[in-house]
């Protein structure tokens, strides 16, 4: 059976889209405090938008420790935002 060279597999390539949607994509500003608690700010689905509020937190609450952090348990929140 001869093989189709241009024949793209939709299923393959809606897969690596998908692993990179789930398991790259989100991330969290978590504010530190004492006696090793957090809190989280807020949720991104794309790094630089978690950066960009992170520089602003900083020039707002310039005393507060944030930082970013990925955030595996919110998956299912930016797979949902993208459909």
């Amino acid at each position: 059976m001869p093989h189709n060279a241009e024949f793209e597999d939709s299923a393959s390539r809606s897969h690596a889209l998908s692993y990179r949607d789930r398991f790259l994509n989100h991330w969290a500003i978590v504010r530190l405090l004492p006696n090793m608690q957090r809190v989280v700010v807020d949720r991104y689905c794309r790094r630089s938008d978690a950066e960009g509020h992170l520089r602003f937190l900083r020039q707002c609450i310039p005393e507060g420790k944030f930082v970013v952090m990925f955030d595996e348990q919110d998956s299912r929140e930016c797979d949902r935002s993208r459909d």
